[in-house]
């Protein structure tokens, strides 16, 4: 990299804290400048992080940006996300680009004449198993997959004025599962099934959302998925992905720290603790995810994940909530525009 870059933050809640801190260590990074809408929480976020906060994010624009992060309220993307764009600075933006099918087709509308990256958070595509995973598959070694079950299942609902405006369980959590079979087989979705429940809280129900939901699906190579997600998983955070084909399976998220319980007998449990959420169990690939958009910024780098990328797993989303309403497979096509 051949200078030091100065990038913007958008948002410091928990995700956008997180950022701050790796933005800090990141090689390629000399100054870390950051704005939120309470700006007390931007100037206490930056006194503890060694970084320099501005009032608003009007001042953020103000400033010689050569790269912005995007951890603000979903409905504040699109804005953000063109704003910066015209203004010449690559985005990095936590999914969704946008709250809905239309707003994400509106963003890339607007970028299509653009030659500035904007690079979506699916922290996912930069976990070592996911990446070990999607090289058997593409290597062969596993021969013709048939089936993938891929698994989100949370320790803990998130809290009931969350899940309001999460837009719902398949777009908020099993988005990422969709966005990583997509990337891990190279495969296109074609059709889905999805059913959900509610035990849990009622805020799930008085939200239009399930708190547990199974789907199917097809690829358009006939290789069938299942994804479950849940928010009521106590034993702990959960996230696997497996691969199994016509000589070997693949299989991420299976190690010490899974919140796996066998009764066989004999069997000895690891004695590690199982990951309490996403942020630890993904620590390393956010890292790495930030470091692939600072190279980004600088030019040296295509872009790892596109809003078109976002475009396809929101598709998918729109297609399990649709059948989940009307108890019936869905053909992906159905919710394209």
């Amino acid at each position: 990299m051949t200078s030091a870059l100065t990038v913007g933050l958008a948002g410091v809640g928990r995700i956008g804290a997180s950022h701050a801190e790796t933005l800090k260590h990141l090689p390629g990074v000399d100054t870390v400048i950051v704005a939120d809408a309470d700006p007390e929480r931007a100037h206490a976020a930056a006194t503890e992080l060694g970084a320099r906060a501005v009032p608003d994010l009007d001042a953020l624009f103000a400033a010689p940006l050569d790269g912005l992060i995007i951890a603000t309220a979903t409905d504040s993307h699109p804005e953000l996300i063109t704003r910066a764009v015209d203004a010449g600075i690559p985005v990095f933006c936590e999914k969704p680009v946008a709250a809905d099918i239309q707003g994400t087709l509106d963003v890339i509308t607007h970028l299509e004449n653009s030659t500035v990256p904007v690079q979506i958070g699916f922290q996912r595509r930069f976990d070592a198993g996911y990446r070990a995973a999607r090289a058997a598959i593409a290597s062969g070694s596993l021969g013709w997959l048939h089936t993938l079950r891929a698994t989100t299942l949370d320790p803990a609902p998130p809290p009931a004025e969350y899940i309001g405006r999460s837009g719902g369980l398949f777009r908020d959590c099993g988005v990422h599962d969709f966005d990583i079979i997509r990337w891990v087989t190279g495969h296109e979705v074609v059709e889905v099934y999805a059913t959900g429940a509610n035990r849990g809280a009622q805020f799930f129900a008085d939200a239009g959302d399930v708190d547990t939901a199974t789907v199917s699906l097809r690829l358009d190579d006939d290789t069938l998925a299942t994804v479950s997600l849940g928010r009521y998983n106590g034993a702990g955070y959960d996230v696997r992905l497996e691969a199994l084909g016509s000589r070997g399976n693949a299989i991420v998220g299976l190690d010490d720290r899974a919140p796996l319980t066998s009764v066989e007998p004999g069997y000895a449990p690891s004695g590690f603790p199982a990951y309490p959420g996403f942020m630890e169990r993904f620590r390393r690939a956010y890292t790495d995810e930030l470091a692939a958009f600072v190279s980004v910024a600088a030019g040296e780098l295509d872009n790892p994940c596109s809003p078109a990328d976002a475009l396809e797993a929101f598709y998918i989303a729109e297609a399990c909530e649709l059948s989940r309403h009307e108890h019936r497979r869905v053909a992906v096509d159905e919710v394209r525009r």
